[in-house]
């Protein structure tokens, strides 16, 4: 899993990622490229496309008509679908809600920006019984963010 998020727990707002970072975007590519990605519907429509140099999933009960994206009616069919592949659940809050039972590492980019909660959409909770924290470290392409691996325990 991975995404990044404000102060205030806000990974989303009005269909789009309420901050650019470039270099944040970058290390996204370069984490997922040659896996699998696994999104909802909402996440799929504010990218518009299927992202490139990955095998994309989009879990809906809709028919999607869009090269290069398959279709899952679950989080657990995308899986399925997905096989032995590296995936990696990229939003939004539904869909990794469903994945926090399956996902190993959770992949979290801490960005400085202040964005009002209401109406948003919020981050997952992690659950300490559940994942050991990784040490915060600096971002290694923008020194304004910083980034935690979260990993499941035993």
């Amino acid at each position: 899993m991975i995404y990044a998020v404000s102060p205030e727990g806000v990974i989303g707002r009005d269909g789009r990622i309420p901050w650019h970072y470039p270099a944040d975007l970058k290390r996204f590519k370069r984490l997922t490229s040659g896996g699998t990605i696994v999104m909802g519907r909402a996440t799929f429509d504010s990218i518009g496309r299927a992202l490139p140099g990955r095998r994309n999933i989009v879990v809906t009960s809709r028919p999607l008509a869009t090269a290069g994206v398959e279709r899952a009616a679950s989080v657990e069919d995308a899986l399925a679908l997905a096989g032995d592949a590296d995936v990696w659940f990229i939003g939004g809050a539904r869909i990794y809600e469903a994945a926090m039972a399956y996902v190993e590492t959770i992949d979290v980019t801490y960005v400085p920006d202040h964005v009002d909660p209401a109406g948003a959409v919020l981050a997952p909770q992690i659950e300490p019984n559940v994942f050991d924290a990784g040490a915060v470290v600096v971002h290694e392409d923008d020194a304004r963010l910083t980034r935690r691996v979260y990993t499941r325990r035993g």
